[in-house]
């Protein structure tokens, strides 16, 4: 941690990920920002930045992303 906590930073990374549509970064950085105390909810809002901010092809990555998700939320 320094002035942001590592949740924060994984979020951040999370979208960063979508946008740069890199399938093992999606998975590291949501399995680590779920670890931090990442709830589902604050983990789909990064990446619906990364959506936002990286357009169509974005979009198509985020598919990835969000079956990460549900394995990383699972039980």
């Amino acid at each position: 941690d320094g002035a942001l906590a590592k949740k924060q930073k994984e979020l951040i990374a999370v979208g960063i990920s979508v946008v740069m549509d890199c399938e093992s970064c999606m998975q590291w950085h949501i399995d680590q920002a779920a670890n931090a105390g990442a709830t589902r909810q604050e983990v789909l809002e990064a990446i619906e930045v990364g959506i936002e901010m990286g357009g169509g092809r974005a979009t198509v990555s985020a598919r990835f992303a969000l079956e990460v998700m549900e394995s990383a939320f699972a039980g």
